[in-house]
């Protein structure tokens, strides 16, 4: 039996920060990765202003400016025969006013070097989390299988799942969830990108194909909504069909119908929205999408576990150092990040309502239009309705900022 003070399943974005944060508190904690290494494809690659800004706050701002990154400014979208500005980024308060795109893997490499600098850290690879070790009445740590067949148990005073939307932990916890019907499940695929190509984030809607490109430099993220439960269906036919129905509205992909050469190329993603009512229990507390699901609309569901780690790591910091975590503690967290989740969510259901069921019926064709439809016409002329938007998804509601304690400057820059 081994032990540590927090106990945090899971390695991607809200684990790292987590276990970083309070490693930078004094705190021992300990992550358990179940893959060998962070290399997965198809990932949410988007790094938002306030994830950003938090890096710079950690003194990692500089480390990540060496990552391979692409910058979106703006939101582009085709119309007809051209392609209009949407939505820029660059009034947004703050210094970041992009979207950096980053292979996640390397954030995520970033994140353990720094951790792995403190004392207390311990980044446990090739270790799954099976199940939870109750005692007492409350949640005492973890079983766990290793790769290589070996197994065995932490006991800590605080577990942390935040390992994903399909959670063992929060399965294991018994705990609440109320979920929402989505209307899409998404295929990501990449396609060559020219220089001639638009740049930014590219939406395509059309009477036959709705997706998203996300400009990565030389190739296209692609994101492509299909109706919910019709991937089967839908990989009867032949993979080309995809982009070609894309190069129908959107003229300039029509060197590219050829590119993807077989189904394996295109990785699904389940959609699912859904929320815990109660995100702990005693010693345990469930962050990210192990505590909300949340739709891939607007990329957002990264940074919002990134904030609930920051949040919680101020919060827990000093009942962890002192050993009295209670259930009162972990119920802090979930109130201070319990708006956000709800707004952002709701926003989700209403996109999806009104503008993604629509599109895959047939209903909206924005890229076929003769000229700019009337709701972009006034989008784009009233201030207020073009400001909000960018602001909500680059910054969204109550961002959270490094706990003093764990904060680094470089030497030249006081703050």
């Amino acid at each position: 039996m081994e032990r540590t003070t927090c106990l945090v399943v899971g390695g991607g974005p809200a684990g790292m920060v987590l276990g970083l944060l309070l490693a930078r508190g004094g705190i021992d904690v300990t992550v358990l990765e179940k893959h060998k290494d962070f290399l997965r494809d198809f990932r949410g690659d988007t790094v938002h202003p306030t994830t950003l800004d938090l890096l710079d706050e950690l003194g990692l701002g500089a480390e990540f400016a060496k990552l391979p990154a692409r910058r979106i400014h703006s939101i582009q979208l085709p119309i007809g025969a051209s392609v209009q500005v949407l939505a820029t980024l660059e009034h947004l308060p703050g210094k970041h006013k992009y979207i950096a795109m980053v292979p996640q893997w390397d954030l995520l490499d970033l994140l353990a070097r720094s951790a792995e600098q403190e004392a207390g850290f311990h980044l446990r690879m090739n270790t799954e989390a099976t199940e939870l070790i109750s005692e007492d009445g409350r949640v005492a740590g973890v079983w766990y299988q290793t790769a290589g067949g070996g197994s065995g148990e932490i006991r800590a005073d605080l577990t942390v799942a935040c390992d994903g939307r399909s959670s063992v932990l929060r399965a294991a916890s018994g705990l609440p969830t109320r979920s929402w019907p989505t209307p899409m499940d998404v295929w990501w695929f990449r396609l060559p990108r020219n220089d001639t190509d638009p740049a930014g984030a590219v939406p395509v809607v059309s009477a036959h194909r709705a997706a998203v490109l996300l400009d990565r430099g030389d190739y296209w993220q692609v994101a492509t909504l299909i109706a919910k439960g019709s991937d089967e269906v839908a990989r009867q036919g032949p993979v080309e069909a995809i982009v070609r129905s894309m190069a129908d509205a959107v003229p300039w992909l029509r060197d590219r119908v050829d590119a993807l050469r077989g189904w394996d190329e295109v990785k699904l993603l389940d959609v699912k929205l859904d929320r815990l009512g109660k995100w702990y229990t005693g010693g345990l507390l469930c962050l990210g999408d192990a505590a909300h699901a949340m739709s891939p609309v607007g990329g957002v569901g990264i940074n919002l576990a990134v904030q609930d780690a920051v949040a919680a790591a101020r919060i827990l910091a000093e009942p962890l150092a002192e050993h009295r975590v209670s259930t009162a503690d972990l119920a802090r967290v979930q109130r201070r990040r319990r708006l956000p989740t709800a707004v952002t969510q709701g926003l989700q259901r209403f996109l999806h309502a009104r503008a993604i069921a629509p599109a895959l019926a047939g209903r909206i064709d924005i890229a076929g239009a003769d000229e700019v439809p009337l709701p972009v016409r006034v989008f784009r002329r009233i201030p207020v309705l073009r400001s909000l938007p960018p602001y909500l998804l680059a910054r969204g509601i109550r961002p959270e900022h490094a706990p003093v304690f764990a904060r680094r400057y470089p030497p030249n820059e006081t703050r």
